[in-house]
């Protein structure tokens, strides 16, 4: 997660403090329309896996704790 985290930072500079693991990503815009489909491949890189986007839906990617659930956890 913490890859993660350091690439929402980069993506938002004026971003200060930790994102908390039930922040919701796409309302506080930290991950934008422009930045999705290289998150997505964040992902990918991260959990070794290759994510199908019709098999996953905006809620997937909406927390942290939901990513960690979906995509990095061993059952996801």
């Amino acid at each position: 997660m913490e890859r993660i985290a350091e690439w929402l930072h980069e993506k938002n500079p004026g971003l200060d403090g930790p994102i908390g693991p039930d922040e919701d990503l796409i309302e506080a815009r930290l991950i934008d329309s422009m930045d999705f489909l290289e998150f997505v491949d964040l992902l990918e890189e991260l959990s070794g896996r290759s994510i199908d986007l019709q098999e996953v839906t905006i809620d997937d990617f909406r927390t942290l704790a939901r990513v960690r659930e979906r995509f990095l956890s061993a059952a996801g």
